[in-house]
């Protein structure tokens, strides 16, 4: 692992398959993660293959938050992350809010409060809102820190899907890491989103998928058959070396895998739609860390 060059340190909380942490990249914004938290083994697992195929760099899976030894790592963190549970807050489920047995926020803030973050940045479902966001926030400023949220959707990025999720940014207005002003956070980013671009169309040259059409009624749930070249998502790629996330027209994106409803000799899928199902849209988490941090 290179440690030649000093970058930003991340601690993901709940990371899934590294969603936003993806995002971040996107956004410019060059950071190091030196450890993950996450519960679900084929998440783990997945994280862990990327470490070992070089795509991730090295660092620890804890598998439990709520013994996550936060006092390691006091004052020697730039970001901490996040995807926390959603099942409390969203309208699908029954909105047990701090009830629910799954409901990690506590333990985060009390990491928070240990580990002391220049900045914090997490994501939720819209139902959040309505539930328990008022609390978090209020639990940040508590903290000292100046907090800022929005709700940001895959469709604004290009997405032919809505996805709409909550995201809050606060910041601690530490000096302690001078890299994170906004001229550094661009520094370098137009050219990683550009190759990003070219990758995400090269793949959508190469596949041969179909897009389920998710605006008729009739056919949620399942796959379409053909490809709705009327309905077909547009892809915009992001120039960040703005002020916030630009669009550019016509350039697709890329299609969905195709996964049938029943045995198809998928290796672990129904863990991997659960994956993508918990997961975050890493271009959305892109635009919501450029905005609320411009805000900030």
């Amino acid at each position: 692992m290179d440690t030649t060059k000093q970058l930003p340190t991340v601690i993901s909380f709940c990371s899934g398959y590294g969603g936003i942490e993806r995002g971040l990249n996107l956004a410019g914004f060059e950071h190091r993660v030196i450890a993950y938290v996450e519960i679900e083994a084929f998440c783990c697992e997945n994280l862990a293959t990327k470490m070992e195929n070089e795509q991730l760099d090295a660092a620890p899976i804890w598998t439990n938050l709520k013994t996550f030894p936060a006092h390691l790592f006091r004052d020697k963190v730039g970001l901490i992350t996040g995807g926390y549970p959603c099942q409390g807050f969203s309208a699908a489920g029954q909105r047990k809010g701090a009830e629910d047995p799954r409901h990690l926020w506590p333990y985060i803030k009390q990491h928070i409060t240990t580990i002391r973050p220049v900045r914090v940045f997490f994501e939720n479902v819209e139902g959040h809102i309505t539930l328990g966001l008022r609390e978090v926030v209020g639990d940040l400023e508590s903290l000292g820190y100046t907090t800022t949220w929005g709700i940001f959707s895959a469709r604004e990025v290009g997405a032919p899907h809505q996805r709409k999720r909550v995201y809050i940014m606060g910041d601690s207005k530490s000096r302690r890491l001078s890299r994170w002003t906004k001229d550094s956070q661009r520094e370098g980013s137009e050219d990683i989103c550009e190759r990003s671009d070219q990758n995400l169309r090269s793949k959508s040259e190469r596949s041969s998928q179909t897009l389920a059409d998710a605006f008729d009624k009739r056919s949620q749930g399942r796959l379409s058959g053909r490809e709705d070249t009327k309905r077909k998502g547009k892809f915009r790629h992001f120039r960040c070396s703005s002020s916030t996330l630009q669009r550019e027209q016509d350039k697709s994106w890329p299609p969905e895998p195709r996964l049938g409803r029943v045995v198809d000799g998928t290796a672990d899928r129904v863990d991997r739609i659960r994956a993508l199902g918990n997961g975050v849209v890493p271009q959305t988490a892109a635009k919501a860390w450029q905005i609320l941090g411009d805000k900030l």
